[in-house]
């Protein structure tokens, strides 16, 4: 099943890429005769989410691997260090459309509104092709997730551009920097809070959706159960949570019961894998760094 599930990823992927990749081409050159920037906004963006969908798709392909002697954890990893360099570039991209746009609000310049009208609409229809395409496997790991949301918001820069070139018709020539600081103000706060996400799961940060103080309260009422101690809660990929932890004991006990209830008790949290060591209270004047919570 994940095999299949990062199969429909890769597919879906190629498809976008395709799309994004020839509308990034039509944009560009068309923004350049047409003289927008909203429409070269548009086109830096199709750019950085061409280049991070082909990072994405790479990434998907290598995760497919098994884990090895080498690689224990196997590749997942690989995919949310593609969501960050896709998160990064996007920030840095939305950074110098703000500063054209500025640049450019006591130029005057002149665009030919029919020609990035016509490019809108195409572009729009691209993009709701693409975002139909990914939003299936949005779910499946961060580096799906970040290539929809770029998707989804070329969309709404395809509406905007559509938007302004109707006004510029109207005499209304600022429409085209205001449509481009609305695209950079759609990007910004997206590619932050994936870039953000994507951290947070490299530097192995509790998941937000898991409450540690929750887990460790939940193991301690456990019967038999005398203390924790080096309680870790992280995820491989921003999705499935792994923990580790040292569980104290009163006595031997000769079943596997407390270490039945323990991974029981994490997979009502959410942790769906655990390592977890069971010691004797008497083992604690071992432990030279890590003590009982």
């Amino acid at each position: 099943m994940h095999t299949h599930e990062h199969h429909g990823g890769a597919k879906s992927l190629s498809l976008a890429l395709g799309v994004t990749a020839t509308i990034f081409f039509v944009e560009l050159i068309g923004g350049a005769l047409a003289g927008s920037l909203a429409l070269m906004s548009d086109a830096m963006h199709m750019l950085s989410d061409s280049t991070g969908l082909v990072v994405a798709l790479v990434a998907t392909l290598i995760a497919r691997r098994a884990a090895d002697a080498k690689s224990t954890y196997g590749y997942k990893r690989l995919e949310v260090f593609a969501a960050m360099l896709n998160a990064a570039t996007v920030v840095g991209v939305s950074i110098w459309i703000v500063l054209e746009a500025f640049h450019r609000l006591g130029d005057g310049i002149q665009v030919d509104a029919g020609t990035t009208l016509i490019i809108g609409v195409i572009g729009l229809v691209a993009n709701v092709l693409s975002a139909s395409v990914l939003h299936r496997d949005k779910d499946q790991n961060l580096n799906v997730e970040g290539a929809y949301l770029h998707v989804l918001v070329d969309l709404f820069g395809s509406i905007a551009v559509i938007v302004s070139s109707a006004l510029m018709m109207l005499g209304w020539m600022w429409a085209d920097t205001v449509a481009s600081l609305m695209i950079a103000a759609l990007i910004f706060p997206r590619a932050v809070q994936l870039l953000m996400k994507s951290m947070n799961v490299l530097m192995e940060r509790v998941p937000s959706d898991v409450d540690l103080a929750s887990i460790e309260q939940r193991m301690l009422e456990i019967r038999g159960v005398e203390a924790i101690h080096d309680l870790h809660v992280w995820s491989l990929d921003g999705n499935e949570a792994l923990a580790t932890c040292h569980v104290v004991v009163e006595k031997h006990m000769g079943d596997c019961g407390i270490l039945d209830s323990v991974q029981a008790a994490l997979k009502e949290q959410g942790v769906g894998h655990s390592t977890i060591q069971i010691e004797l209270s008497q083992h604690r004047s071992h432990e030279d760094v890590c003590q009982p919570r």
